[in-house]
């Protein structure tokens, strides 16, 4: 269908195929005709209301493996999103940025909500057929840096976009999107032209991405190394102030940088981690300047789809076992621990009273489940709530951000903390990155486990040098042990650098 929310559509007759559109039976482009007159209407209502209009354009595609088109028509120098459940069968893909906006400020969720809303006032929406397609229509992407105001981080505390090119899959049915600038000057026979020579390169991308040659242990320049001694002070002198009612939890997060003669290869990174962590969410962020941050973090901070909000409290954390007698062991010890109990209800208390304050009515189980990722295991209470109000998917991004399982308890005070203990910017660390459609459904997650890649040179000087920088954090409560949360953070941080090199 087609609208500009008032369902252009629904006044054109559907046209059949042009003929000067050359195409095969099975693998047809996008009816011809019918486009081009919804670009004509994009285009009288831009000199009409006297401002550019966005026509975005959905159809379906063959199948195609987002990441191979990301290594195609990806860039360093362009915006881009990436997003996979493996095991949900999910993936999306944001490329190159038709409009932008990038802010600054406490009030950001609040401005980039309005950034939003002012967009889709002047958005048209096509789909090929009129079809249910899934991820069909525009999509805008967000990442949040973990404080409002961060003092050096390579991106804006809001970055919002709306890509030129998304593909999606979902349950093996995929979908591209084209969002593009309608004026009163813009040639459509030319902009149409361009479309559908795009829209022909990507149905032609490989199925899987081609690996390129990866770093390996021996190319490394050099590593930072967490500081033991230093960590494990941090841990004793975070634990005294619990013991004086200071707080109650406190997350504190350490970060290591490696360098490399060679670029990193995003591509080639994010393919390994979705084989490494099929469970995960792999993602990555671009701000369009070489800078990638990217991961495979566990959580998910909030997904609405038909009004149905999921998010989940997952903290508490054991390995796996060596074998199914030893995981199985860790796992009733996870779950018997009183410590990593105390834990997790911080986080579950946290989320469902500020749900409450929506006005919404979270439900979950009356007792958290064990979440069993490749290397690490989790207690995990997934929380479901209907939304009966008009309330913004930011709006419970802002509620909600940044939980206790990657700041503390109380907030406000340990995010003050957090800079005391921590020597290094957060950045995209533990903030919420994701999307949100026209019609409200959403999916964040909280980039953790996570690595900030700098494929810009590090000076003039040392032209050949490239920097990664892993992040890991682990939650500090009374009975914490120094000992044992850098182990937590060792694991981490090295199933992270496998994946990476």
């Amino acid at each position: 269908m087609a609208h500009n929310l008032c369902d252009w559509a629904e006044r054109k007759n559907p046209s059949s195929f042009s003929e000067e559109v050359s195409t095969s039976h099975t693998d047809r482009l996008p009816n011809h005709k019918e486009l081009y007159q919804f670009l004509v209407a994009c285009q009288q209502a831009s000199l009409e209301k006297g401002c550019t209009q966005i026509a975005s354009i959905s159809v379906e595609i063959p199948t195609v493996d987002p990441l191979a088109v990301l290594q195609i028509i990806g860039g360093t120098q362009k915006f881009q999103f990436y997003l996979e459940k493996r095991s949900e069968n999910e993936a999306i893909l944001a490329v190159d940025a038709t409009i932008y906006t990038e802010l600054k400020g406490v009030n950001r969720f609040q401005h980039a909500k309005t950034v939003i809303y002012n967009y889709l006032k002047d958005t048209w929406i096509w789909t090929e057929g009129k079809k249910n397609i899934s991820f069909a229509g525009p999509h805008f992407f967000c990442f949040f840096t973990f404080f409002p105001l961060s003092k050096d981080s390579q991106f804006s505390s809001a970055t919002i976009f709306l890509p030129r090119w998304q593909v999606a899959c979902r349950k093996n049915r995929y979908t591209l999107v084209a969002n593009v600038k309608v004026d009163p000057q813009v040639n459509l026979k030319l902009l149409l032209k361009e479309i559908y020579n795009q829209i022909a390169e990507i149905k032609g991308s490989e199925n899987q991405p081609r690996f390129l040659t990866s770093i390996n242990y021996s190319q490394l320049i050099n590593s930072n190394s967490i500081n033991a001694e230093s960590f494990k002070s941090a841990v004793v002198s975070a634990l005294k102030s619990i013991q004086a009612n200071q707080f109650r939890k406190i997350v504190l997060a350490n970060a290591i940088d490696i360098f490399s003669h060679q670029p990193f290869n995003v591509v080639n990174s994010l393919d390994n981690l979705r084989q490494r962590h099929p469970d995960c969410y792999i993602f990555s962020a671009s701000n369009g300047k070489g800078q990638n941050f990217l991961g495979a973090s566990p959580e998910r901070l909030i997904s609405i789809r038909e009004r149905l909000l999921i998010t989940d409290a997952l903290a508490g954390s054991a390995p796996r076992g060596m074998t199914a007698a030893e995981d199985a062991d860790f796992g009733e010890r996870l779950l018997g621990s009183e410590k990593e109990q105390r834990e997790h209800q911080f986080v579950l208390d946290f989320i469902t009273q500020r749900l409450s304050e929506l006005g919404l009515i979270p439900q979950c189980l009356p007792a958290p489940q064990l979440l069993k990722l490749s290397n690490i295991q989790h207690l995990w209470t997934p929380i479901q709530a209907q939304l009966l109000t008009n309330v913004h998917p930011l709006d419970i991004v802002a509620q909600l951000h940044p939980t206790p399982a990657v700041a503390g308890v109380p907030t406000q005070i340990v995010q003050e903390q957090i800079r005391r203990y921590e020597t290094f910017d957060r950045s995209l660390y533990a903030a919420p990155l994701g999307w949100i459609d026209y019609q409200g459904n959403c999916e964040f997650i909280v980039g953790i486990r996570s690595a900030l890649i700098d494929n810009n040179p590090l000076s003039a000087t040392q032209d050949n040098t490239y920097r990664a920088r892993l992040y890991a954090g682990a939650g500090i409560v009374a009975g914490s042990e120094p000992d044992k949360e850098l182990a937590e953070i060792q694991l981490k941080l090295q199933a992270l650098l496998k994946a990476l090199l």
